[in-house]
């Protein structure tokens, strides 16, 4: 017996594949990480950003007692969103360029291919909840600001302050250091506040502008396939930006029978490509998860020789995106643009932080 011959699809996206590759820099071949290995045909898996341990532990406890996978999803990133002292998401999360903490979320069903969303939030501590209503008790999809807000104070959600002591004060730090020609002063003090000097000890000596968000998908040992993004955003943002976290197709996908994907890093890279669909397209065009997140990066690197300013003198970009997914027969990956990043994978036999595949390699 023959085999049979290539679709239409597939040698449409071999010869985009190759294209892209030409306009690639020589060091683009990265480097692979070790792939997790599939779980028992009945069992559960877990992949969440690399700040996602207690979420994933929350998440895996809830599907051992056999809760509905997208409410364990949920849970478990509401431990983030929660934690006053997490400043990448919800409650305590850093503000907009104004003080004004604005949050966005995203949740997708791959049973039903229903999803929620809510972006520019603000009151509301976990906002993964309320883009949870958005799927359940309405006919659309994306809500955002000053109706999400009502949406939530409607479902009883109260109207309270999200921003933290510790983030007014890296707040203010953050808006006294920005000119020397307006009317604020930094005081000597302000840098040896503990609170400040941890947050610059953590990001404010990174190659990249900081920003924070959490994803986790879910396959469960049922084959069924969620996810969850949720996220305060892009550190001291332009009041009202909104990234690719809530946006579904770019910071989150999931599909029963082919697989689930969602992403962190700079949103708008993200949305130009819808990156979370690209990943999961390419496990329906059966890639294995780890190649399918490199492909879809190689495509956002690909796009920023377009764009000078997000471009080193190497044509590499100047910023970081990951992808983290699991495919429907359970095995999940982690990729990011740059070396260094983590993710962490959740099962039947515990949570682990892997190390994620990568494009380009930080320099020394």
């Amino acid at each position: 017996m023959t085999d049979s011959p290539p679709s239409r699809r597939q040698l449409l996206g071999a010869a985009a594949l190759a294209g892209a590759a030409a306009l690639l820099p020589r060091d683009l071949a990265g480097q692979a990480a070790t792939p997790t290995p599939a779980p028992a045909a009945n069992g559960f898996v877990i992949v969440t950003s690399a700040n996602g341990l207690e979420a994933a532990k929350v998440a895996r406890q809830a599907l051992i007692q056999g809760k509905d996978p997208l409410d364990a999803a949920i849970a478990g990133v509401n431990v983030a969103e929660l934690d006053p002292d997490d400043v990448t998401v919800g409650y305590g999360g850093i503000p907009n360029e104004e003080g004004v903490v604005e949050l966005d979320a995203a949740i997708m069903d791959g049973r039903t291919m229903r999803a929620g969303a809510v972006a520019a939030l603000t009151g509301v501590k976990t906002p993964s909840r309320v883009a949870r209503l958005v799927m359940d008790r309405t006919d659309r999809v994306f809500l955002v600001g000053a109706g999400a807000r009502r949406f939530a104070t409607a479902h009883g959600f109260p109207d309270e302050d999200l921003l933290t002591e510790k983030t007014r004060k890296i707040w203010l730090h953050w808006k006294n250091r920005l000119s020397d020609l307006d009317d604020w002063i930094e005081a000597a003090r302000d840098a040896e506040d503990p609170d400040v000097k941890r947050f610059l000890e953590k990001y404010g000596k990174g190659l990249f502008r900081p920003q924070g968000t959490i994803h986790l998908s879910i396959r469960s040992a049922k084959g069924d396939l969620v996810g969850v993004t949720t996220t305060s955003g892009l550190f001291f943002k332009i009041p009202g930006r909104v990234g690719d976290s809530p946006v579904v197709g770019a910071g989150l996908y999931s599909e029963n029978g082919v697989g689930s994907a969602g992403s962190t890093g700079r949103g708008e890279a993200n949305l130009l490509t819808c990156g979370s669909h690209t990943v999961v397209e390419y496990l329906r065009d059966g890639l294995a998860p780890e190649e399918a997140c490199i492909r879809a990066l190689k495509r956002i690197a690909e796009k920023t020789h377009l764009v000078p300013r997000h471009r080193d003198e190497k044509g590499r970009p100047t910023f970081n995106v990951n992808f983290y997914c699991v495919d429907a027969a359970g095995r999940a990956a982690g990729a990011a643009l740059w070396s260094g990043g983590k993710y962490v994978v959740g099962d039947a036999g515990g949570v682990r932080t892997l190390d994620s595949a990568w494009l380009f390699k930080k320099d020394a």
